[in-house]
């Protein structure tokens, strides 16, 4: 049906149509919750806790409230920011698995009343939430059940806490958009003094449906969050990244918070779910959740936070995007930036839906109240659809001369369920139809992205489904193109590169410290760096002038002197500067000879980045000699949370002068072999 009709008939049709009757629902559906929580699509996390002070990303439970001490803590800055960025509602870390509360909490000691910040009278919560809504976001409440502080972890009496705790955090600070609970559960811990490993059955221990009629009780509206849900799931990683293939159905019944296997079984979601638990995406906007200075300069790039949008609000999925507020108590300014850089980029992306100056047709329409044209007039509420039984259809979008696009958008009307399982895009060619694009599943919200391409006309054809689609919007977009930052490698013998994405960009660069600007110390083809050196480098289009962000590698001794003490020659992918490499150690230990004597102040271990991991290790001591016999450990511990989140770990200790040196694998977290991405020494 043509978008445009003649006004005096349409006027006249509409007092003798009745609407046709509507699709009938595929199960599951949403629930009023998930209804009103689908359309916030964008929020903010922000954890800041006691590992703000001890420098970890998961405690051990043994710090004491006198660490927790931020000198500037404005929590109207945080939701400022939240707020010019987009997002819709912040969500706190009340308690992570340290145990330390944010809150005068009245059933531990081990909380901001028992600190020097604001002379122990402080309630965070509330300074939280009374900043949050001053802005116009949603409240939102993380709370771990895991506590490697509490004596009781793992007996009957720790339940009866942690509920004490949720009533307090759920009836005193009003009303609570989203409860999130961290999958991480049991292991080893401080336990009141017990320093002991202790395991829970994750499954039954915290006799979850009675918890769960707690928090429904006391918070109706709000969504629970955890692998099981059982109102919205984790994705399954903490990149931000969503599938190609996202359905918000899954077999509910089948997880628990938690499960080892969840990421690999379940994380996508299933076509044929028994319940509606659609996903949420988080990711931090530095490598670690908890803020740490040395990460000051690994704030996540534009193209990077871009990645992270497509993948995941364009893949049927929320985005949670973390802040790791700092030991001032303020979201950092790389973090401000960088936040704001992603909100304009969107705005810029989607300024103009090309789409809104079309006009519509379809190849099958359901009837009256549900054409085609209820696709271009942005309201979700409206959609088109086909009569019952006719999966596949197309639209047709003319818009009237030939415009050039590179995004397309679609929303399935998914109160009345997930359906589409394929799609394809394409535009007329003189007469004829070529493919541009094609996808699986839609959702909430799908976008391809694909090249700059041109045309008159463009036909979205969906092709298989559950059940006939139901769709409620189509926008068509044209995103200005984005420069991304250099690549810089370095081989083993200490030979740096640089290449920006495009040929045709200049590179510019720096070894002092300083940014790189362009037009100054251009980079031709040859640099080397064999000591601890800071590379800077931007890439600069010629026609346009315009430059990437700066990209930085923290370069460190060369490893091309090194030798490995190993008879095993596969020993050299742990240190051949290449991060899609690995060794696999059978003794769980890797041993190097330096070369010479040198002054070592610390280490770096990169996990093996594969697509199927194994061997992460999970408890470390790091080991110094002069001669490879006699051995001295410089530092012990545990590499948290790596399993959920591998990226390099950096560790620092006193200076030892040493020319071997000895990383060894206390501890795996999935108990096989130790295996080691890459490896580094820190002389600086």
């Amino acid at each position: 049906m043509k978008k445009y009709i003649w006004p005096f008939l349409a006027l006249g049709l509409s007092y003798c149509q009745e609407k046709a009757a509507p699709p009938a629902p595929i199960l599951p559906v949403p629930n009023e919750r998930q209804i009103a929580w689908q359309e916030l699509q964008y929020y903010g996390f922000v954890h800041f806790n006691m590992n703000t002070f001890s420098d970890r990303e998961w405690g051990f439970g043994d710090e004491k409230p006198e660490q927790f001490n931020p000198t500037e803590l404005d929590a109207k800055q945080w939701a400022r920011v939240a707020k010019e960025a987009g997002m819709k509602g912040l969500i706190i870390t009340a308690k992570h698995h340290d145990g330390f509360v944010l809150w005068p909490s009245a059933y531990t000691e081990h909380s901001v009343k028992n600190s020097p910040w604001r002379d122990g009278k402080g309630d965070l919560i509330k300074e939280f939430a009374d900043a949050c809504r001053a802005e116009g976001l949603k409240v939102g409440i993380y709370y771990s059940p895991w506590d490697r502080n509490h004596p009781d972890y793992g007996k009957p009496e720790y339940v009866t806490y942690m509920r004490n705790q949720l009533t307090e955090l759920l009836t005193n600070y009003g009303e609570i958009y989203e409860i999130w609970f961290d999958g991480a559960n049991g292991g080893t811990g401080w336990y009141g003094g017990a320093n002991e490993e202790r395991k829970v059955d994750k499954f039954t221990y915290y006799d979850w449906p009675t918890t769960i009629d707690l928090v429904r009780k006391l918070q109706p509206k709000a969504m629970l969050f955890s692998d099981a849900g059982p109102d919205v799931r984790w994705v399954g990683n903490e990149h931000g990244f969503a599938y190609e293939t996202t359905w918000s159905n899954l077999m509910r019944d089948s997880v628990y918070a938690g499960m080892p296997e969840f990421s690999e079984k379940w994380a996508t979601g299933q076509e044929n779910g028994t319940h509606w638990v659609p996903a949420e995406s988080d990711v931090s906007i530095r490598p670690g959740w908890y803020y740490h200075a040395y990460e000051d300069h690994k704030v996540r790039t534009l193209p990077d936070l871009m990645e992270i949008y497509y993948k995941s609000i364009g893949q049927n999925s929320s985005l949670l995007i973390n802040f790791p507020v700092d030991r001032r108590g303020l979201i950092h300014e790389k973090d401000e930036e960088a936040i704001l850089q992603l909100a304009a980029k969107i705005k810029e992306d989607f300024a103009v839906n090309l789409a809104k100056e079309a006009s519509a047709e379809s190849t099958s329409e359901r009837g009256f109240g549900y054409e085609a044209e209820n696709l271009l007039d942005g309201d979700f509420n409206t959609y088109w659809s086909t009569p019952d039984g006719e999966i596949q259809a197309s639209v047709e979008l003319d818009f009237g001369k030939e415009v050039s696009f590179n995004r397309l958008l679609l929303q399935e009307f998914v109160n009345l369920g997930q359906r589409v399982k394929a799609f394809s895009l394409e535009k007329e060619v003189n007469g004829t139809w070529k493919k541009v694009a094609n996808g699986t599943t839609i959702g909430y919200k799908r976008i391809l992205r694909f090249p700059d391409t041109q045309a008159q006309k463009i036909r979205i054809n969906f092709l298989d489904g559950k059940g006939i689609p139901v769709i409620s919007e189509i926008g068509v977009y044209s995103a200005p193109a984005l420069l991304f930052p250099p690549k810089i490698i370095r081989t083993p013998a200490g030979k740096v590169t640089i290449t920006a994405a495009e040929k045709s960009q200049k590179i510019y660069f720096t070894t002092d410290g300083n940014a790189p600007k362009s037009g100054e110390n251009p980079f031709k083809g040859e640099l080397e760096v064999l000591e601890a050196t800071t590379v800077q480098a931007i890439a600069v289009d010629p026609i346009s002038g315009k430059s990437s962000e700066p990209a930085r590698v923290d370069f460190d001794l060369a490893k091309g002197n090194w030798k490995a003490v190993s008879a095993d020659s596969n020993v050299v992918r742990a240190v051949d500067e290449k991060t899609q490499t690995y060794w696999t150690s059978q003794n769980n230990e890797l041993v190097l000879d330096l070369g010479r004597e040198v002054p070592i102040k610390g280490f770096t271990y990169l996990p093996m980045q594969a697509r199927y991991p194994s061997g992460y290790i999970a408890a470390y001591s790091i080991q110094l000699s002069q001669d490879g016999k006699s051995w001295k450990e410089a530092a012990k511990g545990e590499f948290s949370n790596i399993q959920n989140s591998p990226i390099e770990q950096l560790i620092r200790f006193d200076q030892v002068p040493a020319k071997f040196i000895k990383l060894k694998a206390l501890r795996t977290a999935d108990g096989n072999p130790a295996t080691f991405g890459e490896f580094g020494v820190l002389t600086k």
